[in-house]
């Protein structure tokens, strides 16, 4: 697929259902005079893993209108001067005015730059923009440093966490028994056999005859994270509070383990302090959230940080009615198409490891089975939301349905209409009411429930010809 045609795909997908902006797509209604506003887009999406595009004739309520000549001369004009004099290098841009739904629109491809991050003249040396959230944002000197390693083929998980040591203290400062372990593997005799299986995992290399410890070692099997100064505050946070606000804390634990050494333990911990004591023949636990879905969000939390963001480690919030998760970094997905859409990973080697070890998916399904198991406990729809810094979901314990709010009906219908859709079927009237644990007396409801998700675009009649509604099905918007 070509940029323009995938262009006007990334615009639909970003005006329908609900009109919201890209990280690789902004809208504008018209040319700014900010010189250097429109020099920190173009470099926000040169920095943008496949580039980026800005379309003109969008107004900021999602609405689209004609773009003149006039218009299309003077936009491609001024953002021609400012790739070709406004960087350290001249950035080439492509335009095309393309129709749109029935409007002429001016869209503007910036590509991918080889050399990162891109650079504007006269500006601070480590002054950069990437998009984020659907925004423009400044790096910070971290993200800096991580995209131009990255630019010189060293990922933030190749980074040296602590260097200059002998094979001895690369083995009292990574927990090795427990990566064997998880290997199913036996313990080799020697160090140096210890040590070379190490290495071929990447989390120990060889250096002038010492031995350093990287990024992914230390972060998945560190003895204690505290030990490794470069990666102080990335350790996982529980806390939980009485009541549903954070006025009275309970308990807040810190984590001090490597994320392969600590997992299991962790979300038993989470588990245990989220579970109801139930005392009838036997003292038993009864779980208010599924084991999957915590279990997968956390990994997923785990894997998709943004490593460049400091001072916003893994949280996990335990309230009276919601738990919440939450990562640096906004989500490189659509957040309305999490569960459909393959994921895209920040750090690719540590998601490769964590599945390896058995820790977490890298196929794309953690998300699907972790809704899916929210939907066999008849709970409310797990939300996703996100800023420029973070992203954060937010899982909800069991609640009758006529306490639900309209807003949570829509939100399970559609995540309903997403997995069935992933399993090549439709939702229909029955489908819905077995997913609110509604009765055959309750068609009208669960076509009332249908019907609002349609009204909000997150659903849309597989069939239009069908003309008697309880033989309707539906897919998601994009299917």
């Amino acid at each position: 697929m070509d940029w323009k045609e995938k262009a006007k795909s990334m615009l639909k997908d970003s005006l329908h259902p609900v009109p919201t902006e890209l990280n690789a797509l902004d809208w504008k209604s018209g040319l700014s005079q900010k010189t250097d506003r429109l020099a920190e887009h173009i470099c926000a999406f040169a920095n943008y893993k496949g580039g980026g595009v800005l379309v003109y004739g969008v107004n900021d309520d999602g609405s689209c209108f004609n773009i003149t000549q006039e218009e299309v001369k003077k936009i491609t004009q001024t953002l021609g001067n400012i790739a070709q004099n406004n960087f350290v290098y001249s950035i080439p841009i492509e335009h095309c005015v393309m129709n749109f739904e029935g409007q002429n629109l001016l869209f503007i491809y910036i590509p991918e730059q080889k050399d990162k991050p891109v650079l504007l003249r006269g500006k601070k040396a480590y002054q950069s923009y990437q998009r984020s959230a659907g925004q423009t944002v400044k790096m910070s000197r971290k993200q800096f440093a991580s995209m131009s390693a990255e630019s010189q083929g060293f990922t933030f998980e190749e980074h040296v966490a602590l260097s200059d040591l002998t094979k001895g203290q690369v083995l009292q400062y990574l927990n090795f028994k427990c990566f064997f372990h998880l290997l199913d593997k036996p313990v080799p005799s020697s160090t140096d056999a210890i040590i070379s299986r190490l290495s071929e995992y990447k989390f120990c290399c060889e250096n002038n005859k010492k031995w350093d410890i990287t990024n992914l070692g230390a972060l998945l099997f560190a003895r204690d994270l505290n030990e490794f100064p470069k990666l102080r505050g990335r350790e996982v946070i529980v806390r939980k509070y009485n009541g549903t606000n954070n006025r009275s804390q309970e308990f807040e634990q810190h984590g001090v383990y490597g994320y392969a050494i600590g997992f299991e333990g962790l979300i038993d911990f989470v588990m245990q302090n989220t579970s109801k004591e139930c005392i009838d023949v036997k003292r038993e636990m009864i779980p208010t959230y599924p084991h999957i879905a915590i279990r997968e969000f956390i990994a997923n939390a785990l894997v998709h940080q943004d490593f460049g963001i400091t001072g916003m480690p893994v949280t996990i919030e335990i309230f009276s009615n919601r738990l919440t998760i939450t990562n640096a970094g906004a989500p490189l997905n659509d957040i309305n198409r999490l569960i459909d859409l393959p994921p895209q990973s920040r750090n690719e080697e540590l998601a490769q490891t964590m599945f390896l070890l058995g820790i977490c998916e890298k196929r794309g399904s953690g998300i699907d089975r972790a809704v899916a198991a929210v939907e066999e406990m008849f709970l409310p729809a797990p939300k996703f939301t996100k800023s420029e810094q973070h992203t954060r979901i937010f899982l909800y314990p069991q609640k009758r349905f006529k306490d639900m709010t309209k807003e949570e009906k829509i939100s399970a219908c559609y995540q309903h209409a997403c997995l069935k859709n992933e399993d090549g079927e439709s939702i229909n009237n029955q489908s819905i009411r077995e997913r609110f644990e509604l009765t055959k007396n309750d068609s009208s409801i669960a076509s009332r429930i249908i019907a609002d998700t349609v009204e909000a675009g997150l659903i849309k009649p597989t069939d239009t010809e069908t003309k008697a509604k309880k033989f309707m099905t539906y897919l998601p918007y994009y299917g």
